[in-house]
């Protein structure tokens, strides 16, 4: 079986390699590329890339289909031609349409400074109150003057960073905007990528040049450098280089962002300004917004985009989630795996044909009056393993269930009775739990795999509480976001709370012929949705508050939406720990004003105590269709 596993994926990659192939000749065959400077409206100019159809003419006019990125256009060069990465897809590239990539302001080939997160400006009276709308807009109103043979409709798409600049062109968008497909788009960087509820994205440090080093002009190659990785085993570096401000020995005098990040640990105005959401009212073009459930980087980004345009906006507004990590939904592999789980065959050429090209080819080059046949949401049951169609997210009707942990490790409908108060742990930040076994994925740019990996190493450690179901003998579909509330104390002043949802599966589960050679399914705890809380912000993000010892107090937060169906003979288990290394940063839990300069001597085991009695019944509630 295994080596049939081997033919069929060396069968598959040559398929990828020839479709790559195929495009390297057919992009130059049927596009013609040009090279222009678009002057933005306060004098900079941005260095665009435009590739037409060698057919387009007066009677036969494309749409344009726009990406603006901080990555690069490349290849530069009017002869030298974008293959695969020209459209969102291969079904869009031979369909064919006008594409435009574009050098954001201060990257690569284009002029002018560069910005994280660039603040929206939603006064745009000043000459020089510029922001990614307003360049969006400038852009667009240059191509429609000065590219030939378009219809007059424009879209735009965008993975990741590229995301971001689709849904900030939403605010103020141009009126030939029609169609924006933000993906895997960041919404806020205090709780996208480089935090989470507070906690240091660590995962992301090596990576952090590349968003804070400014370039001095036009470059068509790196100008940034990442130091050399003196190991692949991640937690090990990270140990040994000890607090976070021994960071600086890594990160050269020009790295502006880092610094950022060091000066700005709480949710004040530097990160306020960098948060998309409030701008999104009245939005006008038709919104696609995409993402993978178990995308360790964008999460918080594509679940809030879509819910922030469909409370503020009447326009078309629809997302679709997938069994993806980071971007997975534009790359077909075929006997699609996250990690070690198989989902099933060829889910991004259907997402690509049957979701992307329909929504694109409909407001683009159809009527774009709404009824595209694709419904509200387009979302992918991580449990059942299949694409679901729903007409509302989060779906009406779904009821409310408490589960609550209860001694024993056990994790019950039923609210807590007299007994032992409190489960307890000693959170050691010098000992931190790994988040991940894969030692060479824990010094990667993010981290990706772990977002469904198996929990159980995790669960078979004393200082991570595990709290699980009976077995189910009917199948239990979770839908929309799942609430956390921690009663807790602890003997130090702070404290980070990892909350971890998980899939049992029975302990004779059969492996599929897709599965690993190292994995055995039976037991597996696969991790479904999970998210880290550090509790000095339990009251507010902005104005951090010191735990004090031995005082029982509430900890919620959210783990963000889930669509996973628990089939019978399955187990829901919750795990709790402290640490989550280094996937983030290590809490001292001892009160520092800011964690980014805390002393080795600051990192003290204490012991946290998470309560399940009537007065203070911890629990997670998620909502059951």
């Amino acid at each position: 079986m295994q080596k049939l596993f081997l033919l069929l994926m060396l069968a598959l990659g040559a398929l990828t390699l020839s479709a790559q192939v195929d495009l390297a000749t057919y992009v130059p065959a049927h596009y013609d590329k040009q090279e222009v400077y678009i002057p933005m409206r306060d004098g900079t100019r941005l260095f665009t890339a435009i590739y037409t159809p060698k057919d387009a003419g007066p009677d036969k006019p494309y749409p344009i289909l726009m990406k603006r990125t901080c990555y690069s256009v490349r290849p530069y060069g009017p002869d030298t031609f974008m293959t695969r990465s020209l459209g969102p897809s291969e079904t869009l590239i031979r369909e064919g349409f006008i594409f435009v990539h574009q050098d954001v302001r201060g990257r690569w080939m284009s002029e002018g400074t560069w910005t994280n997160m660039t603040p929206h400006q939603p006064d745009k009276s000043a000459p020089d109150a510029v922001d990614e709308s307003s360049d969006c807009y400038d852009s667009i109103e240059w191509l429609l003057k000065n590219v030939a043979h378009h219809n007059g409709r424009v879209g735009q798409w965008g993975i990741s960073y590229p995301g971001f600049y689709a849904a900030a062109a939403l605010p103020g968008a141009h009126p030939a905007l029609k169609a924006v497909s933000p993906q895997a788009p960041i919404a806020d960087f205090y709780f996208d990528d480089f935090h989470h509820n507070g906690a240091y994205t660590l995962g992301y440090f090596r990576a952090t040049p590349v968003f804070g080093v400014q370039k001095t002009e036009p470059v068509d190659t790196a100008w940034y450098s990442l130091f050399d990785k003196p190991t692949e085993d991640g937690y090990q570096f990270f140990l040994d280089m000890g607090p976070l401000k021994n960071g600086d020995r890594y990160m050269s005098e020009e790295n502006f962002f880092w610094r950022e990040l060091k000066s700005h640990p709480n949710y004040d105005a530097f990160w306020q300004q960098r948060n998309l959401l409030p701008h999104l009212q009245d939005i006008r073009p038709a919104v696609m917004t995409v993402g993978g459930w178990f995308d360790a980087e964008d999460l918080y980004g594509p679940l809030n985009i879509y819910r922030t345009v469909e409370q503020t906006s009447h326009t078309y507004n629809t997302l679709v989630m997938g069994p993806f990590g980071h971007g997975g939904w534009s790359r077909e592999k075929g006997h699609h795996l996250h990690h070690e789980i198989y989902f099933g065959d060829s889910l991004a050429t259907f997402y690509q044909r049957e979701i992307e090209a329909r929504f694109f080819r409909h407001f683009l080059k159809g009527e774009g009056d709404g009824e595209t046949g694709l419904p509200e949401a387009y979302l992918f049951d991580t449990g059942a393993k299949a694409w679901t169609q729903w007409e509302q997210w989060p779906p009406a009707g779904a009821r409310e269930l408490d589960f609550f942990f209860l001694p024993g490790k056990q994790l019950s409908l039923t609210a807590p009775a007299q007994g032992t108060p409190f489960s307890a742990y000693v959170s050691d930040p010098n000992q931190p739990v790994p988040y991940t076994m894969d030692i060479p994925g824990s010094f990667g740019f993010t981290p990706r795999n772990y977002m469904s990996e198996d929990q159980r190493f995790a669960s078979r450690r004393p200082d991570v509480l595990t709290f699980q179901t009976p077995v189910l003998d009917s199948s239990l579909t979770l839908t929309g976001e799942i609430e956390v509330e921690l009663w807790v104390s602890t003997t130090g002043e702070d404290a980070d709370f990892v909350v971890k949802l998980i899939d049992v599966y029975p302990p004779d589960e059969p492996n599929t012929p897709y599965t690993p050679a190292h994995v055995v399914l039976g037991g597996y705890q696969q991790m479904v949705r999970s998210e880290i809380m550090r509790a000095r912000f339990r009251n507010s993000f902005e104005h951090p508050e010191p735990l004090v010892p031995g005082e029982i107090v509430p900890v919620r937060f959210k783990l963000q939406d889930v669509l996973h169906s628990f089939q019978p003979g399955h187990r829901l288990m919750v795990q709790v720990q402290s640490s989550w290394f280094p996937a983030f940063d290590r809490n001292p839990q001892t009160w520092v004003d800011n964690i980014f300069e805390a002393e080795a001597e600051d990192f003290q085991a204490q012991t946290h105590r998470l309560y399940h009695t009537p007065k203070y019944p911890s629990k997670i509630r998620v909502k059951v269709r």
